[in-house]
């Protein structure tokens, strides 16, 4: 019988983080925040990752693809999220995306917001994450 297990319990491993976007990181008309927004989370995202799997905050060296699918406006709830696809000896290719889970909605007060059902795909991205000295 085949173990069903991946070959290291690093393989598949997500790690999720969710954050409020606030106002003050509106950078443009109708509320809209910048893409470097999302890849900060990716960063903070990927950072547990390493912290997971090998016991350090490693380093986030870049992105080979990034794709911007839908804004992300201030009053967004940011569902981050990154899995492991690639293990390497010293670096790890994580699959990352980002989904607003809830959204603000002035037109029904100033505080009125709602969730996203389904959560809206704002962000796709694969990462290069670099570990010291892994024995992988």
């Amino acid at each position: 019988m085949t173990d069903p297990r991946p070959a290291t319990p690093r393989l598949g491993l997500v790690v999720t983080h969710r954050r409020y976007v606030p106002y003050a990181h509106a950078h443009y008309g109708g509320s809209l925040v910048d893409g470097a927004y999302t890849l900060g989370l990716f960063g903070d995202v990927a950072t547990e990752v390493a912290i997971r799997t090998d016991g350090d905050e490693g380093l986030l060296a870049g992105y080979s693809e990034v794709s911007f699918l839908a804004a992300v406006q201030a009053g967004d709830v940011l569902e981050a999220s990154c899995e492991v696809v690639r293990v390497g000896r010293r670096s790890r290719e994580l699959r990352c995306w980002a989904d607003v889970v809830a959204r603000a909605d002035p037109s029904r007060g100033a505080s009125a917001a709602q969730v996203l059902d389904p959560p809206l795909r704002v962000v796709e991205a694969v990462a290069t994450l670099v570990v010291p000295g892994s024995s992988a």
